[in-house]
């Protein structure tokens, strides 16, 4: 029997990438959508199912190795806990996985990749510290901007006003007040939908 795992890490994210990659068909399905990869295999809803159903002579086929987990140690003992029961994995792009030196490589490309995510957030948290840094003795962050995170939501009624008085497109006033198109087009909205209504109160006094 042909067995797929997917696992996502966020709820937004979908599996179908890894089902299209993994291509064929399967006879069983398990998935952890919204997991992280730090959580144990055996504590996954979506695995700990998969280890219940699993038999001797069964393939279990999985898109890449952090889809086990990120954990080298964990990852390597559930790959060894499927193969003592006559159970096969097979990671895409690596084929299947032996006893011994093949249980070996997998838990080093999991640390590989583990590595790798680390990396991420340190320069992802060296590149917030800079920003900090500059913001506090400039008033604008290293890449010059007022504020960390998103841009301050502008007054609707000024980005309207001005956005009329210039006869500026949504895009050009995006760009003036340095937020996105979709905020001017829903201050718009709710200017226009405000005159609608000041119009139809003073036709009903009048």
């Amino acid at each position: 029997m042909r067995i797929a795992y997917f696992r996502v890490s966020t709820g937004d994210q979908s599996i179908e990438a890894q089902r299209h990659a993994l291509g064929g068909t399967f006879d069983k399905e398990f998935a952890d959508q919204g997991v992280s990869g730090g959580v144990l295999a055996a504590d996954r809803p979506g695995f700990a199912k998969l280890l219940e159903q699993v038999r001797k002579g069964d393939t279990v086929c999985v898109y890449a190795v952090d889809r086990l987990g990120r954990d080298a140690l964990d990852v390597q003992a559930t790959v060894r806990s499927l193969i003592e029961r006559g159970v096969t994995v097979d990671i895409h792009g690596l084929g299947q996985i032996g006893r011994g030196v093949g249980e070996i490589i997998l838990a080093v490309l999991a640390q590989v990749a583990d590595m790798e995510r680390q990396k991420i957030r340190e320069r992802t948290e060296a590149g917030r510290a800079a920003a900090r840094a500059s913001l506090r003795a400039t008033g604008k962050t290293h890449k010059g901007k007022d504020s960390l995170g998103r841009p301050k939501v502008r007054d609707a009624e000024i980005v309207v006003a001005w956005k009329d008085m210039n006869k500026a497109s949504i895009k050009q006033t995006a760009i003036h007040f340095d937020i996105s198109t979709a905020t001017v087009k829903r201050y718009c909205s709710a200017a226009l939908g405000r005159g609608q209504l000041q119009a139809m109160s003073s036709s009903s006094n009048s």
